[in-house]
This record gives C-alpha cells, sequence and structure tokens, in this order.
C-alpha cells in the first residue's frame, strides 16, 4: 500500500502505478476534501438523536448523505456495491487486516459468491482488536483504487466509530462501529466488530462472542475461518457458515428459491427479476441440481462439530444473562 502526501504530482504518480489491488491512503481526510460532486449534504443528522455516530441519508438507509442525493438504478448500484467490496477486501488483505462476511452479505455468498441483487448494503465483521489498531493509524483514510468496470478510479472513505470499544450492548444508536463508503455514491459497507462476551463467559459459557447489534456467538461459530472467493475476489467466512445462516435466516432461507421479487436460476447460478412466479422449496438440498456451491463443497462442514442441543442451551442461557442497566 502507498502512502500519498497531498500534491498533485504525488497524485498523477500514484494513478499511473495503481493496479487491481493497490490502494492509496490519504491520513486525516476531512469531509470537504472527500465530498466529490455535491454541493449540499443530505444526511440525516439533523434529525438524528446528538449521541449517533453514523447518520444515513434523508431519502434512504442505505446511502451516506454527506455523498449521495439519490438511490442508484437496479444495475448501477449491483456495480457500485461489486466496486465497493471488492476495494474494502483489497484493502484489508493489503493491511493485514482480517475481516469476513455476516449476515446478508454472507447469504449472497452462500448462493453464488455474489451480492444478492436485492440487497443495497455489504456487512462483515472483525474482532475488536483488529479494529482498534486500525483506528490508530487509518482512521478517516481515503483509499483509491482503480478496478476493471471504474477506470477512472473512485475514493473510498474509512471511518471509524469513535465509540466502538465501548463494552456496553445496549447502545442502539452505534451498533455500527466502522464504515467503508464509497465517495462518489453513498454506498457503504456496515462493519461491526466481536468481541469477548465477559458476562456469558463468567456464567461459564467458553468461547462466547458478542457484537454490539446483539449477535451472540460462540468461538467456533466463526474461528478458524474459511478461505473463499466472493465476488472474484479472496475473502474469508466464519467456520459454522450453514449453522449461522440457519440461526439468523431459518434452515428454509438456504433453499427457498424465490425472494424480493427475485427467482433462482439452477441452470445460470443467478438470482434473476421475476414477474410472478410460485415460491419453492428444494425438497433435498444436498443431492439437488443447482444448489447454491458452496453447499456441495463444504458439505461435511455443515453439521456443527459440537452438538446443538448443547448450543441451544446455551444459547438460552447466554441470551437470558444480559439484564439491561437501570
Amino acid at each position: 500500500m502507498l502512502v500519498r502526501p497531498l500534491s498533485w504530482l504525488s497524485l498523477a504518480l500514484s494513478l499511473v502505478a495503481l493496479v487491481l489491488e493497490t490502494a492509496v491512503v490519504d491520513a486525516d481526510a476531512d469531509f470537504e476534501s472527500v465530498r466529490v460532486r455535491l454541493m449540499k449534504s443530505y444526511s440525516g443528522k439533523a434529525g438524528d438523536p446528538k449521541e449517533k455516530y453514523f447518520h444515513e441519508s434523508v431519502f434512504h438507509p442505505h446511502y451516506d448523505g454527506r455523498f449521495a442525493d439519490r438511490q442508484l438504478n437496479y444495475d448501477d448500484k449491483r456495480s457500485h456495491l461489486i466496486a465497493l467490496v471488492q476495494s474494502y477486501l483489497f484493502t484489508m488483505a493489503d493491511i493485514g487486516a482480517e475481516t469476513w462476511l455476516m449476515h446478508g452479505t454472507l447469504m449472497g455468498w452462500w448462493w453464488n459468491r455474489k451480492i444478492l441483487p436485492w440487497d443495497s448494503d455489504i456487512d462483515v465483521q472483525m474482532t475488536v482488536e483488529t479494529l482498534s489498531f486500525l483506528a490508530s493509524y487509518y482512521n478517516m483514510s481515503v483509499h483509491h483504487h482503480h478496478l476493471p468496470h471504474i477506470p477512472q478510479g473512485r475514493d473510498y472513505l474509512f471511518e471509524i466509530n469513535p465509540g466502538f470499544a465501548s463494552e456496553g450492548p445496549f447502545d442502539k444508536l452505534n451498533m455500527i462501529d466502522a464504515r467503508w463508503i464509497d465517495t462518489e455514491t453513498g454506498l457503504f459497507i456496515d462493519i461491526t466488530t466481536v468481541r469477548p462476551n465477559n458476562t456469558a463467559r463468567n456464567l461459564g459459557i467458553e468461547g462466547s462472542l458478542m457484537c454490539k447489534d446483539k449477535h451472540h456467538y460462540l468461538e467456533p461459530d466463526i474461528f478458524p475461518l474459511r478461505d473463499s472467493v466472493f465476488e472474484d475476489t479472496p475473502v474469508k467466512i466464519p467456520f459454522q457458515y450453514a449453522w449461522l445462516l440457519e440461526e439468523e435466516y431459518t434452515k428454509e432461507s438456504l433453499t427457498r428459491t424465490e425472494y424480493e421479487r427475485h427467482q433462482w436460476n439452477a441452470t445460470t447460478m443467478q438470482w434473476e427479476p421475476m414477474k410472478s412466479v410460485r415460491p419453492v422449496v428444494m425438497e433435498d438440498p444436498p443431492d439437488t441440481p443447482g444448489i447454491p456451491l458452496f453447499m456441495k463443497a463444504f458439505a461435511p462442514g455443515i453439521n456443527r462439530p459440537h452438538a446443538k442441543a448443547k448450543k441451544k442451551k446455551d444459547k438460552k442461557r447466554l441470551l437470558s444473562s444480559f439484564v439491561k442497566p437501570p
């Protein structure tokens, strides 16, 4: 990764040298310097509580109004989301910061290693220790990437919530710990941190983890991370990816072939817009032609190595351990 001084000569030289996996960093970038086309902000900050750090746009919750004044159309949104996640994964790999897919983005990986076409943001996780390191050296940095479908390049802002290290799980206004933001379109990646759940560990639940967004895990759910590919880019995913998806979205979500006005095409391995199609659920996932690529690829890993009964008991005990402070 190249560190760029703020001069036109350095900028020109850096742009010439950029290739697919190269990123350029500006230190301590202010909002005016990264805003590329808007004369005013469309942030919802004025209507948000003052304690809230990240502010979504006034027109859609998955856009940053400092950099966007409208939603993108279906095709443009997808292409810019691809660039967004590729630039993020390239940058974190270059820095050496371990991160992995989670939530709806992991569901997209499950089906065909791509972003779900109806999605409008990206969800990833990292450990609180990793984000602490990044906060020391990369907060408010701007990274310039050249990608095949954006030959002129694009600037991405890496912004960290200063309250990311807070131990309290009840701050509903600041569940997002950091964001990777496209300064041209306002699209962003939500980054949440995984940290030890000391309350649950003190109750005897070994390896208990938590996020401020109230998701709870055990260490074997996530670690060791698996290596894979997402949108043609190397990526890491949680070890027990299928179980995590099933718990968050139900077992049916892993085989349901109709969702959000899209239908799964088992021949093209793509989610395609539809007019009106009856919902279909695959009867026998492991043997059905067209089943998502990684259900077969990692079939031995679908069943958890530790007993589900014990897990459910631990989860119940874990969730009941939280009592909101007065």
